[in-house]
Formats: C-alpha cells, sequence, structure tokens
C-alpha cells in the first residue's frame, strides 16, 4: 500500500508528455491537459496572430501556401477534440474503476477505514476525562507522593502471621468421613475447603481432598491436585484434622444420597451455626461413616464462630494451600518480568510462588524504579448483565446485555418479574454498579498516580474491550496482562483451565506493590487483599473503593472542580485502608488481623 498522497502509478508520463505544433508561423508547446482545457484558445490565438496575411486577400482566390495552412488548422482542430475525448473517457473510466492498488491512495485509505472501522469509545464523563488528563500532563514533572504507595495504617507492621501455630495432636477416634463438592471458580473453592477443614473440626471426622464440581460458567475440569499440593496441605493440617486423598472402598461403593448422607443447601442454611452442624450432621456420621456435602461454598463462615475453628479457617487458607510447582513456576516468570528482573525476597513472595523466586535465569535487575500497581477490573459481561446497570452504551448495550441474560440468566430473570424493579439510576447511586475502565482510571488519576505507573491488569475479558479501555489507556498507557508478559508456550499448559489462569492472576496481584479493586464484594479481591495484609508486613496497601460514596461523586460530573475531586477520592479510599481490626460480621479470608489468624507485637 502507497503512502497518502504518493502518484498514481503509471499516470505521469501521461501528464508530463508534451506536443509541438505549428499554428502559421508560430511553433506551440502543448500538454496534454492543455490539449484538454487550452483547445478553442489555441485556435483563437493562432488565428489572431495570422490575421495580416489574409488582411490583403480579395474576393474567393486562395494561394497554394495558405490552403496548406487552412488544411492545418482544421486537421490540428480535429486533433484536439480527439484528444479530448480521449480525456473525457479516461477520467470518467478513472471514477467508474474498482478501486484497486493503482488507484489514488487517500480513495483506498478511506475505503479500508470503512471496512475496519473499529468501535468508537464509549465515555460517561467526558468533562472528568479532559480534567484528570490536564493534571496528569502538569504532574509529570513532579515528584509522585511516596504515600500511594504505602499502607497508612501505622500499626500495620506490628502484625504478623501466628495462625500457624499446632494444637495439641488430636487422638480420639474420627467419627468417619466428611467429604465435599465445591463448586465455583478458584475463589470460591478455596474457601470452601478452609471452611470444609473447620466442619471435619467441629464434627471430629476425616476429610477426604475436596472435589470440584464442573461449571459451564468457568469451563474448568481442574481438580484440587491441579492446584494445590495434596501432600503439603495434609501434612501442614496433620495435628488439626486426619486428610485423605480418597474414600476406603467399601464406603466409596455406598450410595450416599440413597442413605440420606448428602446434604445440599435445602438441607442446612449457608448461616448454619456449629451447633447446627452437631445437631444435624452428626448424627448422620455417626449412623452411616459418611457425610457427602453438595454444591459446598460459603459454610460455617458467619460470626460467632470459636476461637479455635476460625484460627483453623485463617490457618488452612493462608498456610496450607499452596499452588503446584507449575503455577509456582510460570507464576514467578510473570512476577520478574512484571518488574524487569528485579530482586525480591519479601514474604509475600516465599509464599506465594516458593523457590522459583529466586532469579535463575542470569538477567540482571533493570535499572530505574520496578514498582507496579496490580488492578482487579471486574468488568465482564457476566457481572455487567447481572447488575442490570447501564453503561452509556446506549439501545446497543441494553439489547446486548438483555439477550446475554435471557440466554445466561433464565431463572434470574423469571425472580425479576415477580419483585420491584429498581432502574438503572437508583441502581448507581445505591452503589450497585460494576466500576468501568473509565472510572476506575478516574479514581487513580484521583488518588495521584502518575500517567507512566506500571499497571498490571488481572481479570477475564472487559466487556466492550477497545471500546471501554480507549479512556483508561489515555490516562494510563502503561498496561500489561499476563498474556502480554507470557510467552504462547507458557500460557499453553493454562489455556483450557480458568482456575488456573485466575491462579496466575492471583500471584502477580498479591505480590504487587499496590493492589486496587473495583468491586470490594468479589471473592477474589477479598482472598488477595487479606493475602497481603496477612503477610505484607505493612508494607502490601491496597486500594477498595466505596461505591456508593463514588457514585454521588461521579453525578457532579458536570460541575465538580479537579481539585475537590481528588480532596473526596482520596478521603474515601483512606477512609477504607484505616480498618486496623476485623471487627464482627467482617469475613477472616478478607480481614485477618485479628487475634486467631495474627499475633501484634509490641
Amino acid at each position: 500500500m502507497r503512502k497518502q498522497g504518493s502518484p498514481r502509478s503509471g499516470k505521469n508520463s501521461e501528464f508530463n508528455g508534451a506536443t509541438r505544433v505549428m499554428l502559421g508561423t508560430k511553433d506551440y508547446k502543448i500538454t496534454s491537459v492543455d490539449c484538454r482545457w487550452h483547445s478553442k484558445t489555441l485556435l483563437l490565438q493562432g488565428l489572431k496572430n495570422d490575421y495580416p496575411k489574409y488582411n490583403n486577400i480579395r474576393g474567393f482566390y486562395v494561394g497554394k501556401k495558405n490552403i496548406r495552412t487552412i488544411v492545418l488548422m482544421f486537421g490540428l482542430l480535429g486533433c484536439l477534440f480527439l484528444l479530448d475525448s480521449i480525456f473525457i473517457s479516461f477520467f470518467e473510466s478513472e471514477n467508474l474503476r474498482p478501486i484497486t492498488a493503482s488507484n489514488n491512495s487517500s480513495q483506498l485509505q478511506v475505503h479500508v477505514s470503512f471496512i475496519s472501522k473499529k468501535p468508537s469509545p464509549i465515555h460517561m464523563y467526558d468533562r472528568l476525562l479532559n480534567l484528570a488528563s490536564s493534571a496528569l500532563a502538569e504532574k509529570e514533572f513532579k515528584q509522585e507522593s511516596s504515600n500511594l504507595w504505602m499502607d497508612p495504617y501505622k500499626h500495620a507492621s506490628l502484625w504478623k502471621p501466628c495462625s500457624q501455630s499446632k494444637d495439641q495432636t488430636k487422638s480420639v477416634k474420627s467419627n468417619g468421613y466428611i467429604f465435599i463438592s465445591a463448586n465455583g471458580g478458584l475463589n470460591q473453592q478455596r474457601v470452601a475447603i478452609c471452611n470444609a477443614v473447620a466442619v471435619a473440626s467441629v464434627l471430629n471426622a476425616t476429610l477426604v481432598i475436596p472435589k470440584f464440581l464442573y461449571s459451564n460458567v468457568w469451563n474448568d475440569p481442574s481438580q484440587f491436585g491441579d492446584i494445590y499440593q495434596e501432600d503439603y496441605f495434609i501434612n501442614i493440617l496433620k495435628d488439626d484434622i486426619a486428610i485423605v486423598k480418597e474414600l476406603p472402598p467399601d464406603i466409596k461403593s455406598m450410595d450416599v444420597e440413597a442413605i440420606g448422607s448428602q446434604i445440599t443447601d435445602a438441607d442446612l442454611a449457608k448461616e448454619a451455626t456449629v451447633g447446627d452442624y452437631i445437631e444435624t450432621v452428626l448424627p448422620l456420621l455417626l449412623k452411616n461413616r459418611v457425610v457427602h456435602f453438595l454444591g459446598y461454598a460459603n459454610r460455617l463462615g458467619f460470626d460467632p464462630i470459636p476461637y479455635e475453628i476460625q484460627r483453623l479457617r485463617c490457618k488452612c487458607n493462608f498456610h496450607a494451600l499452596k499452588f503446584v510447582p507449575k503455577i509456582q513456576q510460570v507464576g514467578s516468570i510473570l512476577i520478574k518480568r512484571i518488574r524487569k528482573y528485579r530482586a525480591s525476597q519479601s514474604m509475600l513472595d516465599t509464599h506465594l510462588v516458593g523457590k522459583f523466586i529466586h532469579n535463575k535465569e542470569g538477567h540482571e535487575a533493570a535499572k530505574g524504579s520496578t514498582k507496579y500497581l496490580a488492578l482487579h477490573l471486574r468488568f465482564e459481561i457476566d457481572m455487567v448483565a447481572y447488575s442490570l446497570c447501564e453503561f452509556g452504551g446506549g439501545e446497543n448495550e441494553r439489547n446486548e446485555l438483555q439477550a446475554y441474560r435471557e440466554k445466561h440468566f433464565p431463572l434470574f430473570l423469571q425472580r425479576l418479574k415477580n419483585s420491584s424493579s429498581i432502574s438503572p439510576t437508583n441502581l448507581r447511586k445505591k452503589g450497585r454498579c460494576p466500576l468501568t475502565p473509565e472510572e476506575a482510571a478516574l479514581v487513580l488519576a484521583g488518588l495521584g498516580f502518575k500517567q507512566e505507573t506500571y499497571i498490571y491488569l488481572a481479570g477475564s475479558h472487559i466487556y466492550g474491550e477497545n471500546s471501554r479501555m480507549e479512556a483508561f489507556n489515555r490516562l494510563y498507557p502503561n498496561i500489561v496482562t499476563k498474556e502480554d508478559l507470557l510467552t504462547d508456550i507458557e500460557l499453553a499448559p493454562f489455556n483450557k483451565f480458568s482456575s488456573q489462569l485466575a491462579a496466575l492472576d492471583f500471584i502477580a496481584c498479591a505480590s504487587a506493590d499496590v493492589f486496587a479493586m473495583t468491586d470490594s464484594g468479589s471473592q477474589f479481591s477479598s482472598l488477595v487483599s487479606g493475602f497481603r495484609t496477612y503477610y505484607g508486613s505493612g508494607h502490601a496497601p491496597t486500594l477498595r473503593p466505596n461505591k456508593t460514596r463514588l457514585a454521588a461523586i461521579f453525578t457532579e460530573n458536570g460541575t465538580i472542580g479537579w481539585n475537590s475531586f481528588e480532596f473526596r477520592v482520596q478521603k474515601m479510599i483512606l477512609e477504607s485502608q484505616n480498618v486496623a481490626i476485623r471487627s464482627y460480621g467482617r469475613s477472616i479470608y478478607r480481614y485477618p488481623r485479628c487475634p486467631e489468624c495474627m499475633c501484634k507485637h509490641h
């Protein structure tokens, strides 16, 4: 393809050519273009110049020389009309000819751009985006505040992990076996595993390594041993509960549903207490020697819970669940490439990837800053559709999301028919809408992160892709994903396993200098932030926006000044970071800073 403005192939020779003709005694140089536009002028000029010759001629006498001149003039006139016709035909055919490589490059450019036209960017806050762009440009050469990369809770470094302490080894005979079938993805399954450990302790039962249910949503057949180290899990918890990899053959052959030993949500509410388990489940266990929890997830996770049970849940989550070497190794490569091979030996890295964190690839540490911010941008189509919110995409967006709901959430739509509806506007005001990439970028700009900030983007496919990410890329162009940093060969073992891919994101986010979430209700974000609190030694801040307060700020898009926007965003984030100790009812996986999980050193 030629550059715009390049000459047409094979046509310049036509326009550069010239013809010499005689009119009377004059010699004229005529170009092809002149032939078209000035034929009449040339004829009249020739006649005008030769007029004195004919002035003395009387009557009808014509000399031999003059006859030759007149014949030549008429011959030239015919030639000019012929050339005129040829050029008219030529230009008409050019306009009718299909666009090819020899056509004018500007025509080609228009044609190609029409075919490959990208979706238009979707913005909800154009004014704020312009203010943010100007603010980031002004800060380009100013010193960035170091507070952005620090945990503001001044006593954070005093809290140390201590849930790994051992109980006295239990010698009481087991009451039987419990096994669970956990649903959901990586994060839901992780919570289910640790809650199952707690239930096994309550019932004095032997736990079978949990099984993971296959889901059409996650499309991942991975089992426990594909993600976590089984032997390590068994060994770390051996002083607390007994764990086996399989049921004994005689029990494995039983039809647990037929004998009434299968427990579902209908049999036992997820809010069931320790007392409920002892009253409902223990008799079945003693009678049949086995109980199967089907679809087990967030159980025995609600206060009040005895101290020793909470400590065991912490020990399971923060100590017993280690990723398999395959995940650890590629996770360590991912971290090193994000940091440009800066050597790091933090407690976070050690517990995430173990021995693989050591730099064995012979790379030298890069010069300059290697800090990075990890962002979990929870804006996949399933969450966007389920929220019932609107995101500035107009009628096309509404139709697309409704079609997705009808295909994937038919029961959800059925329930909506029997309940009072809330308008998308009110949903946004209540903070129930996922943050868009545009909103996430504005929050980072409001906090003061410079445009050059290195950002690792975790998560699945962003709904709207380029049309949604354009605003984010405009403010923060230095974005990378695991797909950018890992080769096809390195990613190949994980491509068909969404939970294992999520494990790589977990490692990159937990190890980041700063972790930012957009949805505080996300199980992934909760587990990552809790892991950072537990092992971060006060040097692993997490940014957690309050979506209700943020929605109120964004409603003033048309009038709010940038200084006011910055102040309110910074205040909102700071208040969420100042949560010192876990309060009653909060998840111990997200807020492990409590006596059951951590010890405060003075």
